[in-house]
């Protein structure tokens, strides 16, 4: 499946999230964000902690809603999860009692696919993902990186509109870690979906995005917004890489801390 870019797929307008702690007071995390994700874009988003970014994401995903404003996804307002978006967490959520080919086809069952079309579609994600040799093996026998080659391939097994990942490289070792981001990206440029994707790491966004927001804290909104070129050389070492490093570093040193120490429930 592959997705015209070009075409909005996701609109933030004028949204603000607050959450309330126990004594009730407010506490804005994201003001006024306005923002157009197009399809086939790969966007990363970077910022200190507690300045929205899950948050953010969690709008998209449908899991939250905003306290004002609009979150759409093709100019339809979200309203609730759905399968048309695909959610990655840091740890890989897999039912530890099925097999990695039982957790791919778990979703499929819901689809409407006959048990061919299942078992089809179920192979192919496990050859994308490098996981035949162990398609009959339980997760507690995986390491962590497998796992999250599992709970993608999960995902994409779905043929979602939009990736939504949640940092999910990130407790994983160096070595792993960028062998995953390589993976991630053969499979963007297969299918081309829409990704927004969270992250702390300067490297991996600059590794990943064609484009890079940084949050900043609420009544800052976003901070910085810019283009990576498409058909940039994908090199950890390029003149280039660095450069864009260093400003995706400048940018963020340029921003306070956003962590509220009290305990928020949604309202």
């Amino acid at each position: 499946m592959v997705f015209d870019t070009g075409k909005t797929m996701i609109t933030f307008q004028n949204v603000n999230k607050t959450y309330h702690n126990q004594t009730g007071r407010n506490s804005p995390v994201l003001s006024d964000i306005n923002l157009i994700v197009s399809k086939g874009e790969f966007l990363c988003v970077l910022g200190p902690s507690g300045c929205g970014k899950t948050t953010l994401l969690n709008l998209v995903a449908g899991f939250i809603f905003p306290s004002s404003g609009r979150v759409m996804l093709d100019n339809t307002d979200i309203s609730e999860p759905g399968p048309d978006r695909g959610v990655v967490f840091q740890e890989a959520t897999l039912f530890p009692w099925l097999t990695v080919k039982k957790n791919i086809e778990f979703g499929l069952k819901f689809t409407g696919k006959n048990r061919a079309n299942r078992d089809e579609t179920v192979r192919t994600h496990l050859d994308q993902m490098g996981l035949l040799d162990h398609a009959d093996k339980y997760p507690h026998t995986l390491s962590g990186g497998m796992r999250q080659r599992v709970a993608i391939a999960r995902v994409l097994a779905l043929e979602p509109k939009v990736l939504l990942m949640d940092e999910p490289f990130s407790a994983l070792d160096a070595n792993t870690r960028e062998r995953l981001q390589d993976e991630l990206l053969r499979v963007w440029s297969d299918y081309r979906q829409t990704v927004i994707y969270v992250t702390h790491s300067v490297e991996e966004a600059a590794y990943l995005a064609n484009r890079i927001i940084i949050l900043g804290k609420a009544s800052v909104g976003i901070f910085t917004d810019f283009q990576v070129a498409r058909n940039r050389s994908r090199s950890r070492s390029t003149p280039g890489f660095l450069s864009l490093k260093n400003r995706l570093r400048n940018d963020l040193a340029r921003q306070p801390c956003c962590i509220q120490p009290q305990i928020f429930t949604n309202r």
